[in-house]
């Protein structure tokens, strides 16, 4: 697909949304109040969506990373702000590399071919290294999906770099 299509399938279709949005805004009134509830981190949200969309019009896959980062931390302050919970920060921020793993991967998707798998292999593992690391500080901080068993996280971590190490080619 050439530049100027992609242009104009992109914007046709973020006029289309953005009408659908205000419509719908219209026309069902219990959407205003979700809305007002999540008004100030949706700009967060909205400043990413922005960086995705100049990466598309531009050509530049590598765009999405920090359009992942700026929408991620918007949905964490999103789900602070809905929740209440604002010293959820104290570990949440270990979330960030693993935005940063997204759109690794999603760079990789657009990107040239001869890096694909690469790119998205890299990205996954940025992505693993920040869910353990959200588990391990979250632990730390009174949130647990594992409960008393997390140290089984950093074993199970910990052969898997073993094994990696092992069966890596020199």
């Amino acid at each position: 697909m050439n530049r100027r299509n992609r242009f104009n399938l992109i914007a046709g279709s973020l006029l289309v949304l953005i009408g659908v949005c205000l419509l719908a805004l219209q026309f069902v009134p219990n959407l205003q109040s979700w809305f007002d509830v999540w008004r100030w981190p949706f700009y967060v949200i909205a400043v990413g969506i922005l960086l995705a969309i100049i990466g598309l019009l531009t050509g530049e896959p590598d765009m999405a990373v920090p359009a992942c980062i700026v929408g991620g931390i918007g949905c964490i302050l999103y789900w602070q702000n809905a929740t209440g919970n604002w010293d959820s920060w104290a570990f949440a921020w270990t979330l960030i590399p693993g935005f940063v793993g997204v759109g690794r991967m999603i760079s990789g998707l657009f990107g040239p071919a001869g890096e694909r798998w690469k790119t998205i292999k890299e990205g996954l593992s940025t992505l693993a290294t920040s869910v353990v690391l959200f588990l391990i500080f979250g632990s730390f901080f009174g949130f647990s999906l594992l409960g008393d068993y997390w140290p089984v996280l950093l074993i199970l971590v910990g052969l898997w770099t073993i094994v990696r190490g092992l069966l890596r080619r020199s």
